[in-house]
């Protein structure tokens, strides 16, 4: 799976994908495991950890194998690679509220990618960011009565008499859904639990920070050859 983006010297490899695969099963399975013995395991990056659920073993061997979301879950608070693959290769895979929690069973048709999020900058409006170059992370902050229906408890933080919604598409998804800047920051407000007309005042009123990522995936099939070639 190709990076979002152009960087000078890649963190990620193989050995990052596995380990997550590694959590996920020692997870399901009950087992114990050890360390991880990668590279840059001690430094820190925000990220996100992505499964995907292949609808069979032979389709995820396809460059366009039928597949589709089964959790992403991760953190723009920068953690050691280790610690943050490890805590989010479990909370994407189980405790994403949107999908039940992947079984032992699905595991051998899964696939993992890791998004690592690099150069935030925050945009001068809410268009100032580049379709498949940049992710977005929103916060719409306006005044809303307590017993308002407009934000959901996951993605708002009360505070005094404002409501602060946040929501992030990493720099993949919106070229891969097919939508415009507009249509991309009208779905990120939803997503982000707004439930009002959006118009061009909750628009302007946003805070956007933009980012890029670097992106690897593996499937179950590559990390079983993985594992063969390092008994």
């Amino acid at each position: 799976m190709p990076s979002s983006s152009s960087k000078e010297q890649q963190t990620l490899s193989t050995a990052h994908l596995s380990y997550c695969f590694d959590v996920l099963s020692s997870h399901l399975n009950g087992d114990r495991l050890d360390s991880a013995d990668f590279p840059a395991a001690h430094e820190s990056f925000p990220l996100f950890v992505t499964w995907n659920l292949y609808s069979s073993s032979a389709a995820m061997d396809k460059p366009n194998g039928s597949k589709r979301l089964r959790g992403c879950i991760g953190t723009f608070e920068p953690l050691p690679l280790e610690e943050g693959l490890r805590e989010y290769s479990i909370t994407s895979a189980v405790r994403d509220h949107r999908f039940n929690p992947i079984t032992l069973s699905e595991l051998p048709r899964l696939g993992c990618a890791v998004s690592l999020l690099t150069n935030f900058e925050e945009c001068d409006d809410y268009l100032d960011w580049n379709v498949g170059e940049h992710g977005i992370y929103i916060h719409l902050t306006l005044p809303l009565p307590i017993d308002s229906t407009a934000a959901s408890s996951s993605s708002s933080r009360s505070g005094g008499r404002s409501r602060t919604l946040t929501a992030t598409y990493l720099p993949d998804v919106i070229p891969e859904q097919g939508w415009s800047k507009d249509e991309a920051i009208e779905s990120a407000i939803r997503k982000a639990g707004w439930s009002g007309k959006i118009n061009d005042d909750v628009k302007k009123s946003l805070r956007v920070r933009r980012y890029r990522s670097e992106k690897l995936g593996m499937t179950y099939n590559e990390w079983k050859d993985v594992h063969s070639s390092n008994p």
